[in-house]
């Protein structure tokens, strides 16, 4: 079976490249469908982890190994109990980059670690461009910072990084009522954000920009999603009084002065993956055309072509944006 797989090379760094000798998968039980892959996502923040070592990197000792949660399959065999998926059903699930996939649709109780991503998948609306659905995964990462920031209507909302997720939470975020500004250091990045209509400001703090441009306690919520070591004070003064500071994966520790926060009495929440809600919620809003994923998506490569991806990746990351791996 044809697979993406991070190994190691001779000077010790890793890479990712496709392998066409993975091991196959074992027959479907009763309960499981397969899927044969057409499209997958980069999934940027993990894949990268992955690759350069970081926080929740596999170790050496278990390359090679794969890794990603976007995958857009058909379905071409279905389990006796399985009743709502049917053979050339076209699905998004939270695996790999792998040419076939063995899914639970149903989530059981009692999961093995191995099998969290049972039941995160969901047949796909026809209104729902499959390869914008290779990029759900990320995506769902960004309904779900916003749903745990409980946005409101007219609340000032400040997302911290203009990569996949912060894109999608800005588009997001504005679909809940909010009044979003996004920054980063890229001004092409913000450029895109401003193309898709969400966002009412954009802000570049390379440089003196943050300084310049972010007032004291002006945001009811912010989400950092670039994880830039040493900013954590700076959210804080950003903050209204009573404010919630939101930060995702990615990052060893947050350190911020505490009297600084107890004065403004702070909400700071940590973010994780996503559930089959928040991957519903996603599709409902992408299939009505509330939010709007093609400005985002910059490369559509064959599988055959991802080396050089993850190269880019490894070592130039701010080149990158959507990236979706064609497998027909």
């Amino acid at each position: 079976m044809r697979a993406l797989m991070i190994q190691l090379q001779a000077d010790g760094k890793r890479e990712k490249v496709l392998v066409d000798d993975w091991a196959d998968l074992p027959p479907i039980k009763e309960d499981q469908v397969r899927t044969e892959t057409l499209l997958s996502g980069l999934t940027n923040g993990t894949e990268r982890n992955g690759l350069i070592g970081g926080n929740y990197a596999p170790s050496d000792r278990s390359l090679p190994t794969g890794s990603g949660y976007q995958n857009v399959g058909r379905v071409i065999e279905v389990g006796s109990e399985v009743d709502d998926l049917e053979v050339s059903d076209v699905v998004y699930s939270s695996q790999g980059h792998y040419g076939y996939c063995t899914l639970r649709p149903h989530k059981l109780e009692n999961l093995m670690p191995h099998e969290r991503h049972d039941g995160l998948l969901i047949k796909l609306d026809p209104r729902v461009d499959p390869t914008h659905a290779a990029l759900f995964g990320v995506a769902s990462v960004a309904m779900r910072c916003c749903r745990n920031a409980d946005l409101r209507m007219g609340e000032r909302f400040l997302v911290i990084g203009a990569g996949m997720v912060g894109q999608m939470a800005a588009q997001i975020g504005n679909a809940m009522g909010a009044h979003v500004t996004i920054c980063d250091i890229d001004q092409k990045r913000l450029d895109i954000a401003e193309s898709a209509g969400a966002v009412e400001v954009t802000v570049n703090v390379s440089e003196d920009g943050w300084e310049q441009q972010i007032e004291d306690a002006s945001y009811d919520t912010i989400l950092d999603v670039a994880g830039v070591v040493g900013m954590e004070d700076k959210l804080i003064r950003a903050t209204k009084h009573g404010g919630s500071i939101l930060f995702i994966a990615g990052r060893f520790k947050v350190e911020y002065t505490f009297n600084l926060g107890q004065h403004r009495e702070i909400n700071i929440k940590q973010n994780s993956h996503f559930d089959k809600d928040d991957l519903d919620n996603l599709q409902r809003l992408v299939a009505r055309g509330v939010v709007n994923m093609a400005p985002l998506i910059l490369d559509i490569v064959p599988v055959l072509e991802a080396k050089p991806i993850y190269d880019r990746l490894r070592d130039q990351p701010q080149e990158l944006l959507g990236t979706v791996f064609d497998w027909r």
